[in-house]
């Protein structure tokens, strides 16, 4: 596998992985999301507000999918968000639920993170009507042709 190894795969806390699976199943059937800033004991989990519904509400033809099936962070959210990369601590995993639908790097996701360009690594979750099954990390792998996210890391899911 080719996938960019120069950056350590970030690693997620059970306390993380947890408000994660809580937050999608809240959510649900909404897509939840949010990002990790930095890795490992020092990493700060920031949950987001999916702005894909009002997005849709304004102007349905530009953004025809609603928060059931993508997300958007904007705003403050999405400001801190690209203002970590210059900091001390920046962001390591961007991550959304798959609504009914199981946790795999769609072609609407691949389009998004190659347009936005940022560094990191996307947390897929599957959340379901009654459970989460599971979440799997994705990593850009610039040596496939087409451009593809591959697995790098599987969590497993929970009864939340």
């Amino acid at each position: 596998m080719s996938v960019e190894h120069e950056r350590p795969i970030p690693t997620l806390s059970a306390a993380q992985l947890e408000a994660i699976y809580a937050q999608a199943r809240r959510e649900f059937p909404s897509e939840c999301c949010g990002y990790l800033l930095g890795s490992g004991e020092t990493s700060e989990l920031v949950q987001c507000v999916n702005r894909q519904d009002k997005l849709h509400a304004l102007d349905p033809e530009a953004h025809p999918r609603t928060s059931a099936n993508a997300y958007n962070i904007g705003g403050r959210e999405l400001l801190n968000l690209v203002r970590s990369f210059e900091g001390e601590t920046p962001a390591t995993i961007i991550y959304h639920s798959h609504p009914r639908v199981g946790a795999y790097f769609s072609e609407e996701d691949t389009n998004a993170a190659e347009a936005a360009g940022y560094p990191v690594d996307y947390l897929v979750v599957d959340c379901q009507e009654d459970r989460i099954v599971e979440a799997i990390l994705f990593r850009r792998d610039p040596g496939r042709d087409p451009l593809e996210y591959v697995e790098v890391t599987r969590y497993p899911g929970a009864s939340v």
